[in-house]
């Protein structure tokens, strides 16, 4: 199944980035880095067949005899991970901590059960074929790390230096950036999801946090002194557009935290700022549920995070909910009324 028709373009010296048109779940950003001896993927699409479109796009830009022969994977979400299942022979390079978030999240054979036998009469079945009905992982085997990384890393592409650094956990548990000296670039992975004025995005969702961890990730990518930033979703950004991310982060910890000593319940708090609507350019607000759930936890003291599926349980309630008029309850939908993909 193609459905992306990303397209892979030159960002800097043997530097290309690979990015989806549309926004929505699932749909990130990846990186090819070329020399004439070796070349190293950051990050990869979600299923087999949209790997396969990067991995045919890769291969154009290669030189003759070079293979893709690494892939640096920012976190462990599916859709940034799953993909490196059709380089076989690639080392895939990731953090530590990863490992525990591959375990959080189900198998891609898992997901796809998930979403084909999912009820669409109910609001997760609804949510899960709206937004995940896209993607085919029938043939995507699960991938696992042969590298792990603590601290920092350095490897080499050809002439190129490419560092790598794990981060506390923010986004997820696991999450890294990579930074390329002599392109002026970082790939931050999800720490950092993207809009402008000309192509908005959505709203970021995080699972860990807190968000000041989130916070302190961008500023670290600011630190390496990159002009070209790759957030894991949206377009490409430059320092500016990576201070106005901080700023939405900012307001988020900040109306997390007031909702929290008022004692509103985190998901009436997403609701809240929701109807705020600070950012009504930013797509799938549902997702603030996610966010304010985790920022919550860290406020409470509480260590154990919910299962991934009673968490987009609630974020499908609250996305059916802003999806009926006002004062009318969400109808159950018929399970022949698939809504369309999120463009």
């Amino acid at each position: 199944m193609t459905f992306t028709r990303a397209s892979l373009r030159a960002l800097a010296d043997d530097l290309h980035v690979w990015l989806p048109p549309k926004r929505g779940w699932g749909l990130a950003n990846c990186g090819l880095l070329v020399s004439p001896r070796t070349a190293l993927w950051i990050d990869t699409p979600y299923d087999r067949s949209s790997a396969a479109e990067f991995l045919a796009g890769s291969r154009r830009l290669l030189p003759d005899g070079v293979s893709v022969d690494r892939v640096v994977v920012t976190h462990a979400n599916g859709d940034h991970f799953w993909g490196a299942g059709v380089l076989p022979d690639a080392e895939v390079i990731a953090t530590h901590e990863a490992l525990e978030h591959i375990h959080f999240e189900p198998t891609p054979e898992q997901q796809q059960a998930l979403v084909a036998d999912s009820d669409p009469g109910s609001p997760l079945g609804w949510y899960l074929k709206r937004h995940f009905g896209r993607f085919d992982w029938s043939d995507t085997p699960p991938v696992r790390p042969a590298t792990l990384l603590r601290g920092e890393l350095e490897l080499r592409v050809g002439d190129h230096p490419v560092e790598v650094s794990s981060l506390p956990p923010a986004h997820t548990g696991g999450d890294l950036i990579v930074h390329l000296p002599r392109q002026k670039a970082v790939f931050s992975g999800d720490v950092i999801f993207s809009s402008t004025r000309q192509q908005p995005g959505d709203h970021p969702v995080h699972w860990a946090g807190p968000l000041a961890n989130v916070i302190a990730a961008c500023e670290r990518v600011l630190d390496t002194g990159a002009e070209i930033i790759v957030p894991g979703h949206g377009p490409v950004l430059d320092r500016a557009g990576v201070r106005k991310h901080i700023g939405y982060l900012e307001y988020t910890r900040e109306r997390a935290h007031a909702l929290h000593a008022a004692g509103v319940p985190a998901p009436e708090a997403a609701r809240r700022v929701i109807a705020e609507r600070r950012h009504p350019e930013l797509g799938l607000p549902e997702r603030l549920v996610v966010t304010f759930g985790a920022e919550y936890r860290h406020l409470d003291g509480a260590a154990e995070q919910p299962g991934v599926l009673e968490v987009i349980t609630q974020v499908a309630l609250l996305a059916q909910e802003l999806e009926q008029p006002a004062g009318l309850p969400a109808p159950r939908r018929p399970a022949s009324a698939d809504a369309p993909s999120p463009t």
